[in-house]
């Protein structure tokens, strides 16, 4: 087995990938600290073809040479905004029939593993802070509240690898 060059990859332009038909996916940085897993969740959503990509509260915006240094260009290709206040944004997604999904330990969550979205329906999802997770009015005013399952002795995954996992599991549900 033979690894492929990038130029084998196949890759699509920034201009192709802006015309492309996007996974019905909105993804909320509420209040993210880090600006390297800031970079990281645009390089995800690239990927994965994710519409579009908030940027809330204390969370930094492109350009910046910290989220560029993880995101390898994904700020050019990616549809972002800068949105101050995360729950007055998830109240004008729902008004326009968005299902707003909290990614968070709460009471009553749903596991991500029993979790199936709806076909023909758009989702956001809401990805809290590093230390304190999505905002607790958010998580009230949104439609569910989806939890990773954990076995083991930590009981959180850093924010970039969550969204990962949750944005893989939602393409392959909503590709299926």
């Amino acid at each position: 087995m033979r690894k492929l060059k990038n130029n084998e990859l196949g890759r699509i332009s920034v201009d192709e990938f802006k015309a492309v038909e996007k996974m019905p996916l909105i993804v909320i940085l509420d209040n993210i600290r880090s600006l390297n897993n800031i970079g990281s969740v645009f390089r995800t959503s690239d990927a994965f073809l994710i519409e579009k990509i908030y940027l809330c509260g204390i969370s930094a915006t492109p350009p910046n040479k910290d989220i560029h240094k993880t995101a390898l260009g994904a700020t050019e290709s990616v549809n972002w905004e800068y949105a101050e206040d995360t729950l007055a944004l998830v109240k004008k997604l729902k008004a326009e029939k968005v299902k707003v999904l909290a990614i968070e330990q709460a009471e009553n969550s749903t596991k991500l593993n029993t979790f199936f979205p709806e076909k023909n329906q758009k989702y956001a999802i809401v990805m809290g802070n590093e230390v304190k997770g999505v905002q607790q009015d958010v998580v009230n005013a949104s439609d569910d509240c989806i939890e990773i399952p954990q076995l083991g002795t930590k009981h959180s995954l850093n924010i970039s690898v969550t969204t990962g996992v949750v944005i893989w599991d939602l393409f392959c549900k909503l590709k299926r």
